[in-house]
Formats: structure tokens, C-alpha cells, sequence
């Protein structure tokens, strides 16, 4: 008979229910500066981002939305919050389909989304 030696203590454990998502998706206009090969049209001076962004707060969500920006060469400067879809329902925005399609898809993506860009000229 084989022996066997002392079992390896472990310091995992198992989660047997899957904590509640708590993930909202906030609207937020982003105002992004002129970079070096940031895509943006000749002339422009920059623009304005309407962003979808997942997050388990605004806080959240904007970091998330600057952080993907700068990853992809844009140099954001500036960035407002308008809420959550209900808290926009609320205030009395009018939301299309398309835009709460596009709102839907941040949040089963936990993704940022940028629905729009106007480019900025003088």
C-alpha cells in the first residue's frame, strides 16, 4: 500500500451562488483634445463622444470610458455625466431604441460603447 503524504492545505473556496449584478450602464459625453494620429478630420480642433459605459457607478464608468479612450489614441479632456436609463427617464429624456439597444449592449458586454462623434471646428 502506497502511503500518502500530508494533504496540501487549500485556501480556495467555492462560491456557490453568483453574486447579483449590480452593473449599470451611464450615459456620459466625453470632450477629447487634438493627439498625434488620433483619427480625428483634418482641421478639427476635436470633438464630443456620446458613450454607453458599464460600471457599478458613474466613478466607475468614467474611468473605464478615459481609460479606453487614451488606449486608443485620443486624448479625452473633459467628461459629463447624465445618469442611468431610469434616472434619464426620470428627468424626462426621451430614449429611442436604437440608443437603449446600444445601452443594453454595454451592459451585457460590461463594455464602453461610443454611439456618436462630433468632431469640433473653430
Amino acid at each position: 500500500m502506497r502511503k500518502r503524504g500530508p494533504r496540501p492545505v487549500s485556501t480556495s473556496f467555492c462560491v456557490t451562488e453568483k453574486p447579483s449584478s449590480r452593473q449599470q450602464v451611464y450615459t456620459l459625453l466625453v470632450e477629447v483634445g487634438r493627439k498625434p494620429d488620433d483619427g480625428l478630420p483634418d482641421g478639427a480642433t476635436g470633438a464630443g463622444l456620446m458613450c454607453y459605459a458599464s460600471g457599478v457607478d458613474e466613478a466607475e464608468a468614467v474611468r473605464e470610458t478615459v481609460a479606453v479612450l487614451k488606449q486608443a489614441g485620443l486624448a479625452p479632456l473633459d467628461v459629463t455625466g447624465y445618469g442611468t436609463l431610469a434616472e434619464r427617464r426620470d428627468e424626462g429624456h426621451e430614449i429611442g431604441p436604437e440608443e437603449e439597444a446600444l445601452m443594453a449592449r454595454a451592459l451585457a458586454e460590461n463594455a464602453v460603447i461610443v454611439a456618436q462623434m462630433d468632431p469640433f471646428f473653430d
